[in-house]
């Protein structure tokens, strides 16, 4: 069953040099290995995900993934600081591109080729 395989994130660019600059020097991945012209970027909990070359990168107007982290406040600073932009949506309980609900919180940003990402922090 699908349930008990690991899932990956595919992470599509249309420049995949541009996109590697973004996701290894602004968010920190560490490249595992090159396979087919993408990248392979190793999680935590054995998860992943997989950059890769497309002219389809950035046509998505919902979130392509989510990092699931302990505190968004904290890592949208740490993010902010390496030149990541954050998304202000018009939802309740979004202030400075964190909507906070009772469920907990979450922040969007866009990477380089235009895919939407989210941190969120359960509550």
């Amino acid at each position: 069953m699908l349930k008990n395989s690991p899932m990956y994130a595919y992470l599509p660019a249309q420049d995949v040099a541009r996109a590697r600059r973004f996701y290894e020097e602004k968010l920190g991945f560490q490249p595992q290995r090159e396979v087919a012209g993408g990248v392979f970027y190793a999680f935590a909990a054995g998860t992943g995900g997989f950059l890769y070359q497309t002219p389809n990168a950035g046509t998505n107007d919902a979130s392509q993934a989510f990092w699931q982290v302990e505190d968004v406040e904290r890592e949208v600073a740490e993010l902010r600081a390496k030149g990541v932009t954050f998304e202000n949506y018009d939802m309740p309980g979004m202030r400075d591109g964190i909507v906070t609900h009772e469920g907990g919180k979450a922040a969007w940003f866009k990477d380089s080729e235009g895919n939407i990402l989210a941190l969120i922090q359960n509550g």
